[in-house]
């Protein structure tokens, strides 16, 4: 109708959007890898001297913490207290090892939950990637992993937070030049805030997980942990353990990963920009 405001919105092509959509995933993931890159290069992991630290931590009581939940609120680990506790450390910039081990681990606490109710014990992750494993780095990163479950907190802290929670629960990592060498585990502290068992790997045996719950929570006497073979299930980001050279090397499935998906958003927006130049 003459002199009638049109909605601009109306002009906006849809090629266009789905153009700006893909190079701002694009961008996104070529950020995600600078900044897991970003710290500098480190002494390489030694596999066996952080199992030792690992295991040594078993006994001690955690300290009192005070961390910040994904929505803001201050979370004390005391109030954790009462009931057994999982706690796993994570950095959200990781592409491989922490997804996988965080997903793997929520099969284990959803099976756990459905054996001993969701009430039984509880679960936090934390980010130790600092500055950017803020509160909202955590909370992003939880929904990619499609984590859901009651009784799991995703928390942020500042650096002697993450240092010295670190340190009681025996998680040991060293940056380097392609992300960081660091234990994967998830530390089971029983009720009254000691070190209670250590679980490693990206998977593990569902027992090694259910177990020790079973045992704080029913007094129930879990099958003892075998040690021998356990730096072979030590997994950290850009490089691999392995145990035939006793060497790190280089994990190149991340990359390729990461330039397989660049090449098809590429590919894409090309092929978008050519359609929208091709006369009608």
């Amino acid at each position: 109708m003459p002199g009638s405001m049109r909605d601009p919105r109306r002009n906006i092509d849809p090629n266009t959007l789905l153009l700006a959509a893909l190079l701002g995933l694009a961008i996104w993931l070529v950020a995600g890898t600078l900044f897991a890159q970003a710290l500098p290069a480190g002494v390489a992991l030694d596999p066996s001297k952080a199992l030792q630290i690992s295991q040594a931590a078993v006994g001690h009581t955690v300290g009192d913490y005070t961390l910040t939940g994904v929505d803001g609120r201050a979370v004390r680990l005391s109030d954790y207290r009462g009931k057994p506790l999982v706690i796993s450390f994570v950095y959200t910039g990781c592409f491989q090892v922490c997804p996988a081990a965080t997903k793997f681990l929520g099969s284990a606490v959803a099976e756990a939950q459905r054996t001993y109710g969701s009430d039984a014990f509880r679960v936090v992750t934390v980010g130790f990637n600092l500055p950017f494993d803020s509160r909202t780095a955590m909370g992003d990163f939880q929904r990619r992993q499609g984590i859901d479950l009651p009784g799991w907190t995703f928390l942020a802290a500042d650096d002697s937070t993450v240092i010295g929670l670190a340190r009681d629960v025996g998680f040991v990592w060293a940056p380097t030049g392609a992300g960081f060498d660091h234990v994967t585990q998830v530390t089971i502290v029983d009720a009254r805030g000691r070190v209670f068992r250590q679980v490693y790997g990206a998977t593990f045996e569902l027992s090694m997980f259910v177990g020790p719950l079973k045992e704080l929570l029913n007094g129930t006497p879990a099958a003892p942990q075998d040690l021998q073979g356990l730096v072979e299930r030590i997994r950290i980001l850009c490089t691999v353990y392995d145990p035939r050279t006793g060497r790190y090397r280089l994990d190149y499935g991340l990359f390729i990963e990461i330039f397989a998906g660049l090449s098809i958003l590429i590919g894409t927006a090309w092929f978008l920009i050519a359609g929208a130049r091709r006369p009608a």
